[in-house]
């Protein structure tokens, strides 16, 4: 069988006309046309569904059931058009987003969720915790869209980033630390005799190897007492005096008492916050996404523009 949808539309209007030249001025096209069309499609299906004479145009039984369905694919039919017109510019759907767990206490992050949100108000965020190291795999094998990440060592090439946020690398010491009652900012080169809890460079952030850099350039190797992969186990670690760790200045909002957060005086002692994608995902709605990322252009409280990641 072969119907066209403008065989319906047409029977449509017909149908709810009752009349073919009040159809016929409805769709925009001659009479004769028309009524071709309909029989054409009465051919098709095998049954009559008008009833014509000289006076009137009547519905028959098989045309009232075809004109209950036939107005239901047609409502199908522009429902699934407005719908895939909305997803094409990005006003529905899903986007699958990473984080990393301090990622929700930086205003960048929040400001971004927030906006995007408020302007798409029918777009589905789902948002799952991870590592930096787990969400690089995740954008790639389709489990994730995007991600916010910590400066990937080294960034892979199918990978897209954009910089959404920076801010100062600060000490982290036992409140009773000797040089946590100091009244100047420290310098890198006064934790060199300094036992350090340090991220693991296996969760592929680039905060270790950040680190190792920031000791190497101030004249000594890190004596690394312990790794962590979670903040609050490197500030547990800390407060029960294992060593000192460095950690972004946007985590002092998750210190607990014991614990005193100092600033760096090397200019270099500074991270920043990635939102990364695929490089090859050509969704509207993660372009909508990296696009505000884009625009934001915030600059974490008391970072300094100088001095790389």
């Amino acid at each position: 069988m072969n119907i066209e949808l403008r065989h319906i539309r047409y029977f449509v209007a017909v149908a709810e006309e009752l009349h073919f030249g009040r159809a016929a001025d409805r769709l925009g096209i001659s009479q004769p046309p028309l009524s071709q069309q309909i029989l054409a499609l009465e051919r098709e299906i095998g049954a009559r569904l008008l009833e014509r004479s000289n006076r009137r145009v009547e519905l028959t039984e098989a045309g009232k059931l075809f004109l209950k369905e036939a107005t239901e694919i047609l409502g199908k039919v522009d429902s699934a058009a407005t719908l895939a017109g909305r997803l094409h510019r990005g006003q529905v759907g899903e986007v699958k987003i990473g984080f990393f767990g301090s990622a929700p206490f930086v205003d960048a992050f929040q400001r971004l969720i927030f906006d995007f949100r408020k302007r798409h108000p029918q777009v589905n965020l789902v948002l799952r915790e991870m590592p930096t190291y787990q969400q690089v795999d995740a954008i790639l094998d389709g489990r994730l869209d995007v991600g916010f990440v910590r400066p990937l060592e080294p960034e892979p090439a199918s990978i897209d980033s954009v910089e959404i946020w920076r801010e100062p690398l600060m000490a982290v010491l036992r409140s009773d630390h000797p040089l946590a009652s100091e009244d100047h900012d420290l310098s890198v080169a006064d934790l060199a005799a300094e036992p350090l809890v340090l991220y693991a460079g296996s969760i592929g952030s680039g905060l270790h190897q950040k680190v190792a850099d920031l000791c190497r350039d101030a004249g000594f190797s890190p004596n690394i007492a312990q790794e962590a992969i979670a903040t609050p186990t490197m500030m547990g670690l800390v407060a029960a005096g294992i060593g000192i760790s460095i950690l972004p200045a946007s985590l002092e909002r998750l210190s607990f008492e014991g614990l005193r957060f100092r600033p760096l005086k090397e200019a270099k002692a500074q991270t920043a916050i990635w939102l990364v994608k695929r490089g090859d995902d050509r969704s509207t709605l993660v372009r909508n996404l990296f696009q505000a990322a884009g625009a934001l252009k915030v600059t974490g409280a008391g970072a300094r523009s100088d001095g790389g990641v």
